[in-house]
């Protein structure tokens, strides 16, 4: 973690309980983060925050250490089934699960146990593991609903509760869960509540002063913090030299871990393609593709074994993947706010990275919004098309969907459960 995005506030100078310094030390934590100088000494003195904060900004150990710290003051029942004291939702699975796994790191030496709940796998894996008693529950709205209503675990002992990504939450077209789980807990002032979100937007205030006691805001410039760190550049290919232009970047930059976005499905799995046939390995991520298959490639994108992941924006929130050097918009973002979103994968926890862009033929009329948005224009890079490289034309054929399937889950045209 590099110094210059770290505030002057250091974890050692915390009132928290030993083993949670010890968590602290082993992932080598030394000064907080803006959010996580902002917020835990507020949370720590059980004080409800709503923190403004993107993903790469350090909220995840924002929220679990102020957890453990109250978990650890606090002792739990001795009667009965051991229930969660802690609840924590999450918009995406990824997010989920990656949630889940910071907790046991910085959580380890403390004996608190944690559960994952989230849909499309391991459905009697994870509810086996939450009804054989858990001090932490983190999960995705739906499969959470699905456990509470069968009766394998209770929300009534809960003394944390965080709410992630909250904007996110709203795009998903979670709020109706949200709030049927909020109002199944103890009362606000009963226990602690943060709340983290892009944007601390109108919907998601009202939100919080709902379902929690007397929150405390925070904001710390999300979106500056970002692109600032970010080395940006934009080329401006024909539609043409999209493809060669970007497997010579690619071959050009060499041993790096890099992430390529596009904007449809079918695209992702063109650019697939044209790697595969051209000797690249990579793996190409969305929203259909199933979990399993999903975790698996973003296992082995983190451990170095895949170095190319290409994403549909479904990729660009919620993600925490250290050390990828290289963001590249093959295609340019329609909204302003997924160019944030998308090269926030790169310069993550104070580190630099490189975030490169083509302005081509159908997407360069984005660049304007984009370049407002970011308060600067994106220096503008060349090259040269006559030496850009001969590829091999894959045998190409993009799945097609089946006949008679909609999207959504087949509630009156609702978004699937994450």
């Amino acid at each position: 973690m590099s110094q210059d995005h770290l505030s002057d506030l250091r974890f050692d100078s915390l009132v928290l309980d030993e083993r949670i310094q010890a968590g602290i030390r082993d992932v080598g934590f030394e000064f907080c983060t803006p959010i996580q100088a902002s917020t835990l000494p507020i949370a720590l003195q059980q004080r409800d925050v709503a923190g403004q904060a993107q993903t790469g900004t350090g909220k995840t150990a924002a929220f679990l250490v102020a957890a453990f710290q109250r978990l650890l003051n606090s002792e739990a029942p001795v009667e009965g089934q051991k229930q969660p004291r802690a609840f924590i939702l999450a918009p995406t699975r990824e997010l989920a699960v990656q949630i889940a796994k910071d907790a046991e790191v910085l959580g380890k030496h403390t004996g608190l146990i944690v559960g994952l709940a989230f849909g499309g796998t391991d459905y009697e894996k994870q509810r086996a593991h939450i009804q054989s008693g858990i001090d932490i529950l983190v999960g995705t709205p739906g499969r959470i609903i699905d456990y509470f209503k069968q009766g394998v675990f209770k929300l009534d002992q809960v003394q944390v509760a965080v709410l992630d990504e909250a904007d996110r939450m709203f795009d998903l077209g979670f709020i109706k869960d949200i709030r049927y789980l909020l109002r199944k807990l103890p009362a606000p002032d009963k226990r602690l509540n943060m709340l983290f979100s892009a944007t601390l937007s109108q919907r998601v205030l009202e939100l919080a002063y709902e379902h929690m006691n007397e929150p405390e805001l925070v904001r710390i410039e999300p979106d500056k913090v970002t692109v600032d760190r970010v080395r940006q550049a934009i080329y401006f290919p024909s539609n043409e030299d999209k493809m060669p232009l970007l497997i010579g970047l690619i071959r050009e930059v060499g041993d790096s871990r890099i992430m390529v976005f596009v904007n449809m499905k079918r695209d992702a799995e063109r650019v697939q393609a044209y790697f595969e046939a051209n000797g690249i390995r990579s793996a190409a991520i969305s929203g259909d593709v199933p979990q399993k298959k999903r975790l698996r490639m973003l296992m082995d994108f983190q451990k170095g074994e895949v170095p190319i992941l290409i994403g549909t924006d479904v990729a660009s929130r919620g993600l925490h993947i250290p050390d990828v050097q290289y963001v590249i918009n093959y295609d340019l973002p329609q909204e302003a706010e997924d160019y944030v979103h998308r090269i926030g994968r790169t310069a993550r926890a104070g580190a630099s990275g490189n975030a490169i862009s083509f302005g081509c033929e159908t997407y360069a009329i984005s660049l304007p919004d984009i370049e407002t948005y970011i308060g600067h224009k994106i220096p503008v890079a060349n090259y040269d098309a006559s030496i850009l490289p001969e590829l091999v034309k894959p045998k190409f054929k993009p799945r097609s969907r089946p006949q008679g399937r909609r999207g959504g889950s087949g509630g009156g045209g609702r978004r699937p459960r994450r």
